[in-house]
């Protein structure tokens, strides 16, 4: 019975290790590791944490001057009266109870002030969002090229060891000669070390985006996947702009600026109005000289006399920013549409680059290697042909997976300049 519970929990031990390895094998898609970005990365959480203590702002902004409330004691005297001592003869108790009364709604600006400025900091929480998953797209990007790549190098060399074999029975039957197997042999070196590169690169992908994602699962476990390819339709260049001015928050923290300035001239305006301060006292007084003025009730107000502070300096920097912020915003405006044509140039430019590979070239240095080393091995060309072959596919290949990679790169680009993703 004790062996068999032994074995039954070794079972389920290795059963559980089987099931874990096989969901941290699972490739995440380009969906999958945002949300794993959105959710774990410090940076972004950091940003968020800044948005909440500008919220934190809002209350304090909002708060009511707090009373005075003081009290005190005067005419106090040690006296003897008739041979008797009567310490604190004369004594007077008095309470007073002061409150400071802000005009033209000066509350109720700081708090529109920074209900305004929380705006912004969501705003530019949406934009570190916006520049942080460009580099995460570009990351995730960098890794399924370095995946097509290290495929590529895996099949090169596979089609090359299939060449290799048919020329040793060629070399045993004295079809070719001994130096021209061995050129054959020297030749797969290059492969080998493509291949050694692939996977030293697509290493080095991984890194990076496990950096991004505060990610330690170990690289041998981590995969995505997602497809490496190019659409030939293009969103038209006014839609990308229209979409630009709508969704990018560095645009909107530009415009919110603006709105905050003018509420910050309001409030400049206000402080320099005159609060009075609104006081009322209650004193026992048990005086000899009047004996009926025990108890007194008394009410004043202060009003400070600004005759030279009216919050001049205040008045005239905050109207300055107004203007300050206005033009900031049309600088921001012009860098859109800046950042919306250039990319958009860049992504029809490798479109325009990767419809004749896909369209000809690829099936095209395809056909000519495999016809080439058919003729080779049949004697019908010679070994640098066959060499020649061999490189200009391999080239070709490698070239149009760059090329792919712009264009993912670049429609990256284009959906950091438009704020949001027109191409998925």
């Amino acid at each position: 019975m004790k062996r068999f519970l032994s074995r039954l929990c070794v079972g389920l031990f290795a059963a559980a290790i089987l099931v874990e390895s096989g969901f941290a094998q699972k490739a995440l898609s380009w969906h999958e590791i945002r949300e794993k970005f959105e959710a774990a990365n410090p940076t972004l959480r950091a940003g968020q944490i800044g948005v909440d203590e500008s919220k934190a702002q809002e209350i304090t902004a909002f708060l009511r001057p707090n009373p005075n409330f003081t009290l005190s004691t005067d005419g106090t005297q040690i006296a003897r009266y008739k041979g008797v001592w009567q310490p604190f003869t004369g004594t007077q108790f008095a309470t007073i109870f002061s409150y400071l009364h802000e005009r033209q709604h000066k509350r109720e600006l700081r708090l529109e002030s920074a209900q305004k400025a929380t705006g912004i900091a969501v705003s530019g929480q949406a934009d570190l969002d916006r520049t942080l998953v460009f580099a995460l797209r570009m990351a995730f990007v960098q890794t399924l090229q370095e995946k097509a790549i290290l495929e590529l190098a895996k099949e090169n060399l596979s089609y090359y060891d299939h060449v290799l074999n048919v020329n040793r029975e060629r070399f045993k039957a004295g079809a070719i000669s001994q130096v021209d197997l061995d050129r054959l042999e020297l030749q797969r070196v290059q492969y080998e070390a493509d291949l050694q590169m692939a996977e030293e690169s697509l290493e080095t992908a991984k890194i990076q985006l496990l950096m991004l994602l505060n990610d330690r699962t170990p690289m041998d476990r981590f995969d995505v996947t997602g497809p490496f390819d190019f659409s030939r339709q293009i969103v038209a260049l006014d839609e990308v702009r229209q979409q630009a001015l709508e969704a990018r928050p560095d645009l909107r923290a530009a415009l919110q600026s603006i709105e905050k300035a003018k509420t910050d001239h309001r409030l400049a305006v206000a402080d320099g109005s005159t609060d009075p301060t609104l006081g009322a006292w209650y004193t026992h007084n048990p005086s000899f000289n009047n004996p009926f003025d025990h108890e007194t009730l008394g009410a004043s107000v202060s009003i400070p006399l600004r005759i030279f502070d009216r919050n001049q300096g205040e008045k005239l920097r905050t109207q300055l920013d107004i203007d300050r912020s206005a033009k900031l915003a049309e600088a921001t405006r012009a860098q859109v549409f800046s950042d919306v044509d250039s990319a958009y140039a860049t992504v029809t430019s490798a479109v325009t680059l990767l419809q004749p590979y896909k369209d000809r070239y690829l099936d095209m240095a395809s056909r000519v290697r495999d016809t080439i080393a058919f003729s080779y091995e049949h004697g019908a060309a010679s070994l640098l042909d066959f060499l020649n072959a061999q490189a200009e596919y391999r080239s070709v290949e490698v070239n149009y997976l760059n090329l792919v990679a712009s264009y993912l790169s670049a429609a990256n680009q284009l959906n950091l300049a438009a704020g949001r993703e027109v191409i998925q």
